[in-house]
C-alpha cells in the first residue's frame, strides 16, 4: 500500500535531520519552530528511494515552503515614538484700540488685529471692563467675539470705566490692550470740530516785528478742552498767549520773531473724542546782502560783475538785486539795474578816465537788504589815443591808427538761474522761469519727460534777454513730470530741470 502524506512528511523531516544532527527522542517540534541557522537542502535522496515517483515530488516542495521564513525573514525594528507637535503660543496684544461712539448706557469700541497671530491663528477677543475705583474686571461679552468692534451694553450713566481687550487662542489668552483714558458713560451732544477759517487753511507770512491775532472757531458739548503746540512741542507762553472761550481760540504774538515760524496745532478734545487742526506761520525778514561781489573784466567803457546770494534769505526767496556804481571822484552811489534777477551783469556807459568802484544789493518780498556788497577792485576806464601822427616824408603826414586787441565775447550757454521744483493745483495755469546766458544767443528749447514740447498750444514759450519762462495752461494730473529747458549754440549747449506737481482740489463739506 502507497504510504500516507503525513508518514511521508515524518520520514523527510527525520532524513533530513539524521544528515545534520543525531536523532531525537521524539521530534514533534512544528516546522515553523526550526533553528533559523538550519539550513533547507534543495533535494533530499530519502523521499527519492522510497515510495513511488508522485509521492516522492511532493517532499521538494514541502521543504521550501518549510524553510523559507527562515532565510527571508527581515529583522524588524521597534517603532520610533511620534514627533510632539510645538506649544500653542498666544498671540500679541491687539493694536489702536479707540472709542467709537458713547451714549448714556454704552460705549462702542474698534481695534486692529494683533500683529502675530501665535502659532494657532486666532479664536477671538473678550472685552472687559472695570469701574473707576474698583479691581474687579467684568467680562462684557459671553462668547468670544471675532469682529473688530463691539459695543458694551447696559451701563450706568455716570460711571467711569477702564476698559481693555484681549485676543485669545490655543496658547491662551495675550496681553491686555488699554484705552490710555477712563470712559464716561454719558451722552456726547456735540462731537468736537475745528471750523477753521479758509483764510488760515494756507501758510500765513507775517513781516517781523508785526503782531499776529488769529481766531479759530470751534464746537464741542460739554465744554471741550483745547490744548495748542508747536511743532509738536507745548507753547512758549512767555511768547505766544492763547485766549479760549466757549466758541472760539485766538493765538496772539505780540511781536513776531523769525523763531517763532512753524507749524501751530490745535487740539479740541471731549472725553476720547478730538479734532485737529494745523496753522503754518512764516516770519519773515529782510535779507542780508550777497556773499562776495567781484569785479571780473572791464573793457572800454564796459565793466563786468559777478556776484553770490546771500547767506541771510531772510526766511523767503530771493527775488531779485539792485546794482549801484560810484566814481571815485565824488563817491556818489547810482542805481544802475533794479530788480536784476541774474547773478551776473554788465555795466556800460562809463567815463573815460574815470575809476568806477560797484555795489550789490539782495531783494526779496519783504524789501531791499539794509546793507550792500562792495567790490574790492576799482575798474579804471583808460583814456585811448584814435590815432599816431608820424612825419614820415615831406609829401604829407601819414596816419596809423593803433591796433586794438578785439575782446571774444563768444560763449557756450551757460544757465544762471536754475529752475525750480514746483507744485500746482489743477486748472491753474502755471509758469516754470530760469535765465541763461550765452554768445551768440542761444537756441532754447523745453521738454516735458525727455520729450520736445515743440508748439504744442498747451505751452507758451517766452525768452526775454535771457529770462526763459514755459506758461502751462490750466493744467492736469497728466501735466505733472520732469521739465528740462535746453539752450544751445555753436560754442555748446547746457541744461537745467525741475519736477512739476499737479495736485487735486479736495473739497470737504462741513456737516452741521
Amino acid at each position: 500500500m502507497p504510504a500516507k502524506p503525513a508518514p511521508i512528511k515524518k520520514s523527510v523531516k527525520k532524513a533530513a535531520v539524521k544528515e545534520e544532527k543525531p536523532p531525537e527522542p521524539e521530534p514533534q517540534a512544528p516546522p515553523a519552530e526550526a533553528p533559523p541557522a538550519e539550513p533547507a537542502p534543495p533535494q533530499t535522496p530519502a523521499p527519492v528511494t522510497e515510495g513511488p515517483a508522485d509521492e516522492a515530488a511532493a517532499p521538494p516542495t514541502d521543504a521550501p515552503v518549510e524553510a523559507a521564513p527562515a532565510e527571508t525573514a527581515p529583522v524588524e525594528e521597534p517603532p520610533k515614538a511620534p514627533t510632539p507637535p510645538p506649544p500653542a503660543m498666544p498671540t500679541s496684544a491687539p493694536q489702536n484700540l479707540t472709542v467709537d461712539d458713547v451714549s448714556d448706557t454704552s460705549v462702542s469700541l474698534k481695534w486692529r488685529s494683533p500683529e502675530n497671530f501665535g502659532t494657532s491663528g486666532l479664536d477671538g477677543y473678550t472685552v472687559e471692563y472695570c469701574k473707576m475705583g474698583s479691581s474687579e474686571w467684568v467680562v462684557a461679552n459671553t462668547e468670544l467675539t471675532t469682529s473688530n468692534h463691539f459695543v458694551i451694553k447696559n451701563l450706568a450713566t455716570g460711571d467711569l470705566l477702564n476698559i481693555r481687550v484681549v485676543a485669545v487662542n490655543a496658547g491662551g489668552r495675550s496681553e491686555p490692550a488699554h484705552l490710555h483714558q477712563p470712559v464716561a458713560v454719558r451722552e456726547i451732544v456735540d462731537r468736537p470740530r475745528i471750523r477753521l477759517p479758509r483764510a488760515l487753511r494756507s501758510r500765513q507770512v507775517k513781516k517781523v516785528g508785526s503782531q499776529i491775532n488769529l481766531l479759530i472757531p470751534f464746537i464741542g458739548k460739554p465744554k471741550p478742552v483745547i490744548s495748542w503746540t508747536k511743532d509738536g512741542q507745548p507753547l512758549d507762553t512767555k511768547k505766544v498767549n492763547v485766549r479760549t472761550s466757549d466758541k472760539d481760540s485766538i493765538l496772539f504774538i505780540r511781536k513776531a520773531e523769525r523763531e517763532d515760524s512753524g507749524v501751530y496745532e490745535m487740539t479740541v478734545k471731549v472725553d476720547n473724542f478730538e479734532d485737529k487742526a494745523s496753522l503754518v506761520i512764516q516770519i519773515v525778514d529782510l535779507p542780508g546782502p550777497p556773499a562776495s561781489v567781484k569785479l571780473v573784466d572791464n573793457w572800454g567803457f564796459n565793466a563786468a560783475l559777478e556776484w553770490t546770494p546771500p547767506k541771510d534769505n531772510g526766511n523767503t526767496e530771493i527775488t531779485g538785486y539792485t546794482v549801484q556804481k560810484a566814481d571815485k571822484k565824488t563817491g556818489e552811489w547810482f542805481t544802475v539795474l533794479e530788480h536784476f534777477h541774474r547773478l551776473n551783469a554788465t555795466v556800460s556807459d562809463l567815463v573815460m578816465g574815470n575809476s568806477y568802484v560797484f555795489r550789490v544789493f539782495s531783494e526779496n518780498k519783504v524789501g531791499r537788504s539794509e546793507t550792500a556788497t562792495v567790490t574790492k577792485d576799482v575798474a579804471h576806464i583808460q583814456k585811448t589815443v584814435s590815432a599816431e601822427v608820424v612825419v614820415s616824408c615831406p609829401v604829407g603826414i601819414v596816419y596809423k591808427p593803433l591796433e586794438y586787441k578785439e575782446h571774444d565775447f563768444n560763449e557756450a550757454p551757460k544757465f544762471t538761474a536754475a529752475l525750480s521744483d514746483r507744485a500746482t493745483t489743477i486748472g491753474y495755469t502755471t509758469k516754470l522761469l530760469c535765465a541763461v546766458r550765452g554768445t551768440p544767443k542761444p537756441k532754447i528749447e523745453w521738454m516735458k519727460n525727455q520729450m520736445l514740447i515743440g508748439d504744442d498750444p498747451k505751452y507758451r514759450q517766452f525768452n526775454n534777454q535771457g529770462v526763459c519762462s514755459l506758461e502751462i495752461r490750466k493744467p492736469s494730473t497728466f501735466d505733472g513730470g520732469v521739465y528740462t529747458c535746453r539752450a544751445k549754440n555753436d560754442l555748446g549747449e547746457a541744461t537745467v530741470a525741475c519736477k512739476l506737481e499737479v495736485k487735486k482740489v479736495i473739497i470737504l463739506e462741513e456737516k452741521i
